[in-house]
């Protein structure tokens, strides 16, 4: 009703002014300007803004304009000429802007602390593109006229500039608050003041006398645009605080800051059409000017996006655990460590979350409604607890489903005490946090309440359906007096009903029975296992009693029987698998680290003595690689049956894994025992075990250790461990002790095997030749390849310090292939007559012969090295003859028809497969020195070597001897038909220079 009378006033006025005379309208336009205050104050007392000053000094403005106004018609009739200029007017004209940009900053406060730090650059954007134009239109023509005195021309930038700051503030109000009718009214207001001013200081400059119509007009919309915003009911949310602005920029915004950077420009295209440009400097200073400014708001926009993304991401984690809450303390947890990351920083605060569970009657009435979430810390409801910083005002955001506050009561209330712009800033991610906790209480109750109503139906129908046997047993008697419809399948025929609970039970189990129905309790009961002699069948079960005497509706001890049979039987072939070793049978890993655990104190106590023996069958890997894993896995269990066979009842067995094996010697006496138990073992495993009418190798290598040495379990196993690595390093299939020198050996082993992998690429690798010749003339007819090592610090090393090292990695296959190209490439440049030219023999590993794509790299060393295929010779082991992968058959028949010529070496010593060499595409056959050394002193042996020479003349074998170092072992060699042969009796093994010198004898 003010605002539609003062609007009725307003009009009336507005038309007086022009119709009547200039005295009388003089007097119109001072009382419009005086309703106009009073419009102003009745509005401030009406609508009851936050703060009432900042309107009020707007009409203090506006008063000091009326009077300034008649003050000049004064002066104009007392003068009876036209309006002076200056005159004492324009003081109250000018000191009406301190007033009006005090208020006009007062209802800016709320903006100034909201998430838009970027208004002041863009009203300065705003402002420059306006006050050039004032420059350039208003003030500079006047300025410099001679004509004006300096206080005319002091005027002349001072109304401008006045106006262009009220302005520039109302622009603010308009960004953050939109265009409410209050900023509006107050827009049409300073546009007013803007419009009126440039026309009333054009017509003074101009010598017109009092103010035209343009002006009075502008001075009419100046007036009652403010009055008007007083008087609207929206002008009490000027002084709120602020809705929490976007960063995005509006259509309008953004076409009023383009507009504003491409005005310095546009004035410059301007004036240059013209012909010349009097205000470039002018021009340039607003282009700076935007630039520097528009540099401060992107700066500005990178750190709004930068704190905008981290609350962002604050908030989804939050909103993560709230959703995988299970409880309400969680949900409590989550929410406050959420608010907590979200308002870290310098500026003190605290953080409250009440849930409503009934203990907060002010905060949560239905009649307590939180329409303005940032409120004074009074104003929280009394049972509020009071915090750290209660003096701050407090963010109020409701843990509410219904957003509208239609809905169900909140479910709790979140409170965040801290300064009025950190509230501001965090309002928004705080309703969000808010609202997520909200879903995921309302989930927890929803989640409880359907487990209730289940646990309802599912109690109901527990005793008729349930697969446990639950029974109501007598206090006194113990006689059954209710048994469930299940009690059926447990015990029978038989139906306990009115039969004392002893009598349904084996006799092993009744004394457990009498203690558990004893000492039955109502809060805690306790299972124990009975075994139920139903039926004629055994079952076990597990039981619980609860003492329901005191029950009414009971009064007695329930007793819930549950069949465990096979979950025992589960447990108990779980428990054996835990320890013990699926494939034998033994114990594993597990079991045997704790058993010797268990030993190795009772021997410190005891005085005897504990031994730890690691078993590792020697060149297991082969038969894996050639009879296959199964034939391996029936080898292993066959190893562990004589294991036990051998050890003595208390000594314990056990397979760690692969092919290692280990033994626990327990209470022994000395030492000797120990090594005795490590003797018998080697020896054992010595004979050879037969799979599918095959002799098969089980032999090993023992690590031997005893508590007399080592401190604890770990040491002792540490010691078996280091003395088993240099049983192998010794020679294999033997047994050897710990003693403290064995640790620098193994660091040693390592080192060197370290250094292996390097000598092959830093060419430290050589070889050498020893000729093969034929006894009957020593005519040389090939060498082998003898790989040597030219160790940096050892010197010169053999292949029997390496080879092994090389074997136990792929480093054996590196080697290998460069053996073989070395050896090619080096045969290639002997004496090119194929008639008399010698072969070279190389020797190959049997995980080399294994590798994929072995026959091509044969091929392809012969093809780039153009070496006729016959010239080369390839020396494999007995191993590979067990081997029934028809891939290693294919690929040495393949080699076999190309031309490459095979030998089995070192005959007679490994596994011994004569039955595979008529089957076996091979050319030589190679006795070992270990028979030829014996022939000059043994007949037997002698008739031995003359008999595998015999057989394999037989089928079609050339046989080599090696290691010939005497004339009588050439003659009996001769003697008995081998016509090939080395050793030292002819030549040691040569250089390449010496091996072509060789030839060339």
């Amino acid at each position: 009703m003010p605002l539609v009378v003062y609007t009725l006033v307003w009009l009336a006025g507005s038309v007086a002014v022009f119709w009547v005379p200039d005295r009388v309208a003089d007097v119109i336009w001072t009382l419009i300007g005086l309703i106009s205050v009073v419009a102003i104050v009745v509005g401030v007392r009406r609508n009851r803004p936050a703060r009432t000053w900042p309107w009020l000094l707007i009409a203090a403005g506006v008063f000091l304009s009326i009077a300034g106004e008649a003050i000049y018609d004064l002066l104009t009739y007392a003068g009876e000429v036209g309006g002076p200029y200056p005159s004492v007017a324009d003081v109250f004209y000018l000191g009406m802007y301190p007033p009006l940009v005090a208020g006009m900053l007062g209802l800016s406060r709320s903006v100034a602390r909201t998430r838009v730090p970027l208004l002041p650059a863009d009203a300065m954007v705003i402002l420059g593109g306006l006050g050039l134009l004032s420059w350039v239109f208003l003030i500079s023509p006047h300025l410099f006229d001679p004509g004006l005195s300096l206080l005319q021309r002091v005027l002349i930038v001072a109304y401008p500039v006045g106006d262009l700051l009220v302005l520039a503030i109302v622009a603010r109000l308009v960004i953050v608050h939109g265009f409410s009718p209050a900023v509006v009214l107050l827009c049409v207001g300073a546009v007013g003041l803007l419009v009126a001013d440039t026309a009333y200081g054009t017509e003074q400059l101009h010598g017109h006398g009092q103010a035209g119509w343009p002006a009075r007009v502008a001075w009419l919309l100046c007036y009652g645009g403010w009055a008007a915003a007083a008087l609207h009911p929206s002008m009490a949310d000027l002084t709120r605080p602020a809705r929490v602005v976007s960063a995005e920029v509006c259509i309008g915004r953004q076409v009023s800051l383009l507009a504003a950077c491409l005005l310095p420009q546009a004035l410059l295209v301007f004036e240059a059409a013209r012909g010349r440009v009097p205000h470039a400097s002018a021009i340039a200073f607003a282009a700076g000017l935007t630039a520097l400014l528009f540099a401060i708001r992107l700066f500005g926009l990178l750190a709004d996006h930068r704190r905008h993304t981290d609350r962002t991401e604050i908030v989804r984690a939050a909103s993560v655990r709230l959703a995988s809450a299970r409880e309400v303390p969680a949900v409590r947890a989550a929410l406050q460590d959420g608010v907590e990351r979200l308002a870290a920083g310098h500026t003190p605060h605290t953080v409250q979350v009440i849930i409503n569970d009934g203990g907060h009657h002010d905060m949560f009435t239905p009649r307590h409604q939180h329409d303005v979430p940032i409120v004074a810390s009074g104003a929280l409801p009394a049972d509020v607890d009071p915090l750290i910083g209660s003096a701050m005002p407090a963010l109020l955001c409701s843990l509410r489903l219904d957003e509208g506050g239609l809905g169900d009561a909140d479910l709790g209330m979140l409170i965040l005490r801290s300064s009025g712009r950190q509230l501001e800033v965090l309002q928004a991610p705080m309703q969000t946090l808010a609202s997520a906790a909200a879903q995921a209480l309302e989930r927890l109750t929803l989640t409880a309440e359907i487990t209730r109503r289940d646990s309802e139906q599912y109690f109901r129908a527990l005793v008729q359906n349930a697969a446990d046997v639950i029974l109501i047993v007598e206090p006194a008697s113990w006689r059954v007096r209710y048994a469930s419809p299940s009690a059926a399948r447990l015990f029978g025929h038989g139906m306990p009903l009115g039969r004392p609970l002893l009598d349904l039970v084996a006799p092993e189990s009744r004394d457990t029975v009498r203690d558990q129905l004893s000492s039955a309790t109502v809060d805690t009961p306790q299972p124990s296992d009975w075994v139920m002699a139903g039926d004629g069948a055994r079952l076990q079960v597990e039981a619980v009693c609860q003492d329901l005497s005191e029950e009414p509706a009971v009064a007695g001890i329930v007793v819930t029987l549950r069949d465990v049979t096979e979950q025992r039987r589960l447990q108990r072939r779980l428990t054996y698998l835990a320890y013990h070793d699926s494939l034998t049978g033994l114990a594993n890993r597990v079991a045997f680290r704790s058993r010797l655990q268990e030993a190795t104190e009772q021997a410190r106590s005891s005085g005897l003595l504990a031994g730890v023996l690691f078993v590792d069958l020697d060149d297991f890997k082969i038969v894996n690689d050639t009879l296959g894993h199964e034939t391996g896995d029936r080898l292993l269990r066959d190893v562990a049956k004589r294991l036990s066979a051998t050890l003595r009842p208390q000594d314990t067995p056990a397979r760690l894994g692969g092919d290692e094996f280990a033994v626990l010697v327990e209470s022994a006496p000395d030492i000797s025992s120990i090594e005795t138990a490590a003797q018998d073992l080697v020896a054992a495993l010595d004979r050879p075990f037969t799979l599918d009418s095959r002799p098969l190798s089980g032999r090993a290598s023992i690590g031997v250790s005893c508590t007399a040495d080592a401190a604890n379990a770990t040491e002792l196993l540490r010691q078996a461990d280091l003395a088993l690595y240099a049983a192998k390093a010794d020679g294999k299939g033997r047994w050897c002790r710990y003693d403290a020198s064995l640790g620098a050996h193994a660091v040693e082993r390592m080192q060197l095997r370290s250094e292996l992998e390097r000598a092959a690429t830093d060419g430290q690798l050589f070889l050498e030749y020893q000729p093969i010749v034929r006894l009957a003339d020593a005519v040389t007819v090939g060498f082998e390849a003898l790989v040597r090592w030219n160790h940096p610090t050892r010197g010169r090393l053999g292949p029997a310090e390496f080879i092994d090292i090389a074997e136990e990695s792929d480093t054996i296959l590196t080697i290998g292939t460069w053996v073989l190209r070395e050896a090619v490439d080096t045969a290639a440049t002997w004496h090119t007559n194929t008639q008399t030219a010698p072969y070279v023999s190389v020797n190959v590993s049997v995980r080399q012969f294994h590798a994929e794509g072995f026959a091509d790299v044969v091929q392809q060393a012969l093809a780039d090295a153009a070496l006729p295929a016959d010239r080369l010779m390839l020396e494999i082991t007995e191993s590979l003859l067990l081997a029934d992968d028809k891939q290693v058959w294919h690929d040495l028949g393949e080699l076999r028809r190309t031309g490459v010529r095979m030998a089995i070496d070192d005959f007679g010593t490994g596994y011994s497969a004569l039955n595979y060499l008529r089957h076996m595409p091979l050319d030589v056959l190679k006795l070992d020195r270990v028979f030829i050394s014996t022939i000059t002193t043994s007949s037997q042996q002698a008739d031995f070597v003359a008999g595998i020479i015999k057989l394999a003349e037989t089928m079609d074998l050339e046989v080599v001897a090696e290691g010939i170092e005497q004339p009588r072992e050439r003659d009996l060699l001769r003697a008995a038909g081998c016509r090939y042969g080395q050793g030292y009796l002819y030549s040691k093994p040569l250089t390449v220079e010496d091996a072509r010198v060789w030839q060339s004898r």
